[in-house]
């Protein structure tokens, strides 16, 4: 009885090791958001093929059900006062050399520094002797208190 348990919790226990590289039906982990492999949409897909990073080679895994990832996302644009893209870069005005210059700007400095703690005093050439602290007492033990024993129950006949 005991060799049949065993056979059967190793037989259980090997199934679900074998189970690590059979399909899988993928599940995306928050709502709306893809799971994308190799730029296919896998969401709720079934993927096959050994893949991971507990795998010692890449093979590229088959999805089944998937569909294209748009690599651009088709979202709107809104371009409120011209109706178009803006131009690329910005538009720079080159001054004119015989303009009025602004003021000059007031000097400015500032500087840091570093330094370490002091130092604790060292020990004196000629100590003082040892202060002998006051004796500690201990607080007095709560009394014992008086139990009584238990008397044994009459052993039924």
């Amino acid at each position: 009885m005991r060799s049949g348990l065993a056979l059967a919790f190793l037989i259980g226990t090997n199934w679900a090791a074998l189970a690590d590289s059979g399909p899988v039906i993928v599940i995306p982990g928050r709502p709306g958001v893809p799971v994308i492999i190799n730029g296919i949409d896998a969401s709720y897909a079934v993927v096959e093929g050994d893949w991971g990073l507990g795998k010692g080679v890449h093979v590229q895994p088959t999805i089944y059900g998937g569909r294209l990832a748009d690599p651009v996302p088709n979202v709107g644009h809104y371009y409120p006062t011209a109706g178009h893209p803006p131009g690329y870069g910005r538009l720079e005005i080159e001054p004119a050399a015989n303009r009025k210059l602004p003021q000059p700007a007031p000097s400015y400095y500032q500087s840091w520094s570093a330094q370490s703690t002091p130092q604790k005093p060292e020990v004196p050439l000629y100590p003082p002797q040892v202060i002998i602290a006051p004796p500690y007492h201990a607080p007095q033990a709560a009394a014992p208190q008086d139990f009584q024993p238990r008397k044994p129950r009459p052993v039924p006949q």
